[in-house]
């Protein structure tokens, strides 16, 4: 029974180590991944916390070295602000939350320097890319809703006085970006975290009469992204 059992792990292990070997020895390799996404910066006060999800491909020049194109999307929560509102220009504000829902989008591409074997193979890499951010902003209000029946949606409401969601804004951004990170890999799985640096567009100042409305500036992006996955 012992001479079974050791035959059995002895061969388990040699599948292992032949297929972290032959993973090694990819030129090209499939990469998937997942993990938690943090806005960084001023851009914290305005975005929350939220998740991100990559998919992308490596070509293995070297062994040291590695071209990686990555896709990855990031769904990022929302953050209430307080803002004074008033029903006339000049009138006293009253304050009212203010939220913004927003997802990033980006294709990068990078080099990618990595430990030439091993079982574990730290590596770091540097790249650019192209980063979509569009973004939703809304305030709750109140809206009278008439009855209705909807057997599909299982209801049928009487009608009355509801909580709404009003739409403030809808803007997107398409902008060049940076990406630096690093992690280490331990056969086919690995774990990272990476920096995305994003230039975005100029918002002018605007006034009116002589009160400043808006301050203006740069609407930057910086994010911090952990993740884990597999190559394959």
């Amino acid at each position: 029974m012992r001479h079974i059992r050791f035959v059995v792990l002895a061969s388990f292990a040699v599948t292992l180590f032949a297929s972290q070997a032959s993973a090694q020895d990819k030129k090209v390799e499939g990469i998937i991944s997942g993990g938690y996404t943090a806005p960084n910066s001023d851009v914290r006060d305005h975005l929350g916390d939220g998740y991100n999800f990559n998919i992308g491909a490596q070509v293995n020049v070297s062994p040291v070295l590695g071209i990686e194109g990555m896709y990855s999307f990031n769904g990022l929560g929302d953050k209430r602000i307080s803002v004074p509102v008033s029903p006339t220009p000049g009138a006293p504000g009253v304050p009212t939350d203010f939220s913004a829902d927003m997802n990033m989008q980006s294709g990068t591409a990078s080099l990618v320097f990595r430990k030439p074997e091993g079982n574990f193979r730290p590596y770091g890499l540097a790249g650019a890319g192209i980063y979509y951010r569009p973004i939703k902003v809304t305030t709750p209000g109140v809206g009278y809703v008439p009855g209705y029946c909807d057997p599909w949606w299982y209801v049928c409401y009487p009608g009355g006085f509801v909580p709404v969601e009003n739409i403030v804004g809808e803007r997107s951004s398409t902008d060049f970006g940076m990406v630096f990170g690093g992690g280490a890999q331990f056969g086919v799985v690995f774990a990272e975290l990476r920096y995305h640096y994003i230039w975005g567009p100029e918002v002018e100042q605007r006034t009116i009469g002589s009160t400043t409305v808006t301050k203006g500036g740069k609407a930057n992006g910086q994010f911090l992204q952990v993740s884990f996955g597999v190559r394959f």
